[in-house]
């Protein structure tokens, strides 16, 4: 039996840490495979232009063009490939004027490998989808793979936005943080830091060691865990 060939994907961000990262992600996910990497519109459209691409994995803010502006560009061209927008922005709007380009997923920064994996998976469930759908209810079903499942509920008393702001901070922090350290940083209680951190560690999105080497008990220390699953 014949393998599938692989969906080639060019990543495109202009943070070189982060492009690096993204392509290792990508590599990660079966199914996938990195064609290319560029951090400008400029350097993607010379890859595109030699190079058959799939799909993009695509920063929207890059140095010399805005990304839905690149894609727009891209179908005046005659590109075809899909887009996975990976942005900080929040936009709804921009999310809409997305829809119309080709962006296919939006991926909110920061992300773990597992975030981007499920977007990958169901893309490319998608994308295997062929022939003449029988119905009404087998069109729905290929569009609805691309939906990312409901978020599981935080537990009682944790809010979206202050987790956001939390783990923003354990990743800005490669060298970790304890209680105190995020309390600061994000504006709130140690008490209430411990608990965003611990239910991050349950969540298996961080992880967590005693820090030693100073008078009384040894705090804490907490750190991102980019690789969990």
């Amino acid at each position: 039996m014949t393998q599938a060939r692989p969906i080639r994907v060019l990543v495109v961000e202009d943070d070189p840490v982060a492009a690096d990262a993204h392509v290792m992600y990508v590599g990660r996910v079966p199914g996938f495979a990195v064609v290319g990497k560029a951090h400008t519109g400029a350097e993607a459209r010379r890859v595109l232009d030699r190079t058959p691409v799939d799909l993009l994995l695509l920063d929207l803010h890059l140095p010399d063009v805005h990304g839905l502006q690149f894609a727009r560009s891209l179908r005046a061209a005659g590109h075809h490939a899909d887009v996975i927008a990976v942005t900080s922005a929040r936009d709804l709007a921009v999310v809409r004027e997305g829809v119309s380009l080709g962006v296919v997923q939006y991926v909110l920064k920061p992300f773990t490998f597992a975030t981007l994996r499920d977007r990958l998976v169901r893309y490319a469930e998608f994308h295997a989808a062929a022939g003449e759908a029988s119905g009404q209810d087998e069109v729905d079903r290929a569009l609805s793979v691309l939906r990312a499942p409901s978020p599981a509920a935080l537990p009682k008393g944790l809010s979206g936005p202050t987790l956001e702001r939390v783990t923003g901070a354990l990743r800005d922090a490669p060298e970790g943080l304890t209680a105190a350290g995020v309390a600061e940083a994000v504006g709130i209680s140690r008490i209430t830091a411990r608990r965003y951190l611990e239910h991050l560690v349950e969540a298996g999105r961080a992880g967590r060691s005693p820090q030693y080497g100073q008078v009384g008990r040894p705090e804490l220390m907490y750190r991102w865990a980019p690789q969990a699953r």
